[in-house]
């Protein structure tokens, strides 16, 4: 039995660690509490880390690269099967299935090996590389993109599950910068690689490049990831109940729905016509049934609202959506731009991407460091929403007759903010939410990733080509059909001479509009970043082992305030 003296020695133990408490509050329980698990975690060390993180940065290059490679491509495919009227498909097969599958995944990770998925969803995706780069015409080709997009989900899940398993949290900025910044370089690398092997091999090696390099990665991860095993043992019935196939029947049209009324929507078909009115109509009704289910079934829902309406999820997830179709909208009409308003090549229009690939890449990294060193991401996310914003609106006042020095220098700008923006979410969520939560909420980041980048795609594509058709219409004895129809390197070899300025003129006006949805997705994320929980994701008191303590962000609470107090910040 212990002593008064030993009692009163405890009370005051524990008054002194309320008080410590009260200090250390950010918007939240602190690092050391949430992460506690971390703290019992065992890592690998050395070049073990080196290897498997590199096994998973090569998928994730792939699966970033399979997202643009074929915007040069595509010209040469249409000819090869004479399928023009399926050239949407190509990339919104493979998105379609991508954002789909994507929450599911987060179920999947959440309850089964982190290893053996992320291992199948590999395969999955080299196995639709296969189908495509031997598709014999081009209905094999699109049912190839769609089982890659199927895989790519589950690869950029597992990409950071398997960073979770492998590296302590304070350590992951840097990580997960290689992470953004692999795939910023992959997504306008993309374009570059699918013109040069278009020209010199042939457009069936924007596939086959994926299986040696795949393969790699699935021997090296196989060899080298010893990661834990499945969660729960469970009977069958069991594990189809937790993978919530009610919530998932229901968005998968849900989401799909969406995506083909904006893709169609004033392109293939009027807005009014029959069909897209019925996609809108399917899509909300689905969407609604959707939410109540997920309220229903609560923690066995695909998406449980608590970790949803988790303030850093929410913010995160927004700050990533906006951050995503402003980049993918800028990297889809920038090379055509420089196509056709300054008459370069498929392949020269990829070399002009380089001051924005290099911004993404220098700046992504040291996002990464930096926020290792002060323990926090918020100051990143600024600086994205604040510099990005600036960069994309001056990319849109590019015209026929600006210089070198000017798009280099507005690519830079706008690259480096973006950089900073990469992955940042994606380490706010694993500081945010407890380990069994993770998988989830990484998920839902990766969907809003996801479907900010398929979405705006064809926003994008509907408003550039709706500008471009009526500015060319106020032009008397010109084809408008034709022109549109016309690829961007072939511009200036389907307009009679004396029109081409003013059809240059319109080409850039319809680009710029485009551009300037992209400047404001990329303000927008001001939100995101405003809303966002500071926490500090530096090592615990018990990981640092006589370390200097690192220093937490100042709070507004005094001393004096109790825990209660300090909960309710």
């Amino acid at each position: 039995m212990a002593s008064p003296d030993d009692e009163l020695a405890q009370n005051a133990s524990s008054v002194v660690n309320t008080t410590s408490d009260a200090e250390r509050v950010d918007d939240g329980p602190s690092p050391s509490q949430e992460q506690s698990p971390e703290d019992e975690t065992e890592y690998p060390s050395g070049m073990a880390v080196v290897l498997i993180m590199a096994s998973v940065w090569l998928a994730f290059f792939l699966v970033a690269l399979d997202r643009t490679i074929l915007a040069t491509a595509i010209p040469r495919i249409t000819d090869q099967f004479n399928s023009l009227d399926d050239v949407g498909w190509y990339a919104s097969a493979y998105m379609l299935t991508g954002c789909s599958a994507q929450l599911l995944y987060g179920r999947i990770y959440k309850f089964y090996s982190t290893k053996w998925v992320f291992l199948a969803s590999v395969s999955l995706f080299e196995l639709g590389s296969l189908v495509c780069g031997t598709a014999p015409n081009s209905i094999a080709l699109i049912i190839g993109r769609a089982i890659a997009g199927i895989g790519a989900a589950g690869i950029f899940s597992g990409g950071m599950m398997v960073m979770i398993h492998t590296v302590p949290l304070h350590k992951r900025p840097v990580y997960a910068g290689i992470f953004g910044a692999t795939f910023g370089i992959a997504s306008v690398v993309g374009p570059l690689l699918g013109g040069a092997f278009t020209q010199k091999l042939t457009w069936r090696w924007c596939f086959y490049i994926n299986l040696p390099i795949g393969g790699v990665a699935i021997a090296v991860a196989t060899i080298m990831m010893k990661l834990p095993g499945q969660k729960d043992k469970l009977s069958l019935k069991q594990q189809f109940a937790q993978l919530d196939p009610l919530g998932t029947i229901v968005f998968l049209p849900s989401i799909v729905c969406l995506l083909l009324a904006l893709q169609w929507g004033g392109t293939t078909y009027a807005w009014s016509s029959a069909r897209i009115i019925a996609l809108l109509v399917v899509f909300s009704v689905t969407a609604v049934a959707f939410a109540a289910i997920q309220i229903w079934k609560k923690d066995a829902a695909m998406v449980p609202p608590h970790i949803l309406t988790q303030r850093t999820i929410a913010s995160g997830a927004w700050f990533t959506l906006t951050c995503t179709a402003s980049m993918t909208l800028m990297v889809y009409f920038l090379p055509i731009w420089f196509q056709a308003v300054k008459g370069s090549s498929a392949l020269h229009s990829g070399i002009q991407l380089i001051p924005l690939v290099l911004s993404v890449l220098v700046a992504s990294i040291i996002a990464g460091k930096l926020t290792q060193r002060i323990g926090y991401y918020v100051p990143a996310m600024f600086f994205a929403s604040i510099v990005a914003p600036i960069g994309a609106g001056m990319l849109t006042t590019l015209h026929p007759d600006s210089n070198h020095s000017t798009w280099i220098g507005y690519q830079v700008l706008y690259g480096l903010g973006l950089g900073a923006s990469v992955q940042a979410a994606l380490i706010a969520a694993q500081a945010a939410l407890p380990k069994p939560d993770v998988a989830i909420g990484t998920a839902i980041i990766n969907f809003s990733q996801q479907f900010g980048g398929a979405l705006f795609v064809s926003v994008g594509e509907n408003l550039f080509l709706n500008n471009l058709a009526s500015g060319l219409k106020s032009l008397p004895g010109l084809d408008v059909t034709k022109i549109v129809n016309t690829g961007a390197t072939e511009l200036r070899s389907a307009v009679p001479a004396p029109y081409l300025p003013q059809v240059l003129s319109t080409y850039n006006n319809a680009l710029m509009k485009t551009m300037t949805v992209a400047a404001a997705m990329s303000a927008l994320s001001i939100l995101g970043t405003a809303c966002i929980e500071w926490r500090n994701i530096k090592k615990s008191k018990k990981d640092q082992k006589g370390d200097k303590q690192p220093t937490e962000m100042p709070s507004s609470t005094p001393v004096e305030k109790t825990e209660n107090d300090a909960s309710n910040l």
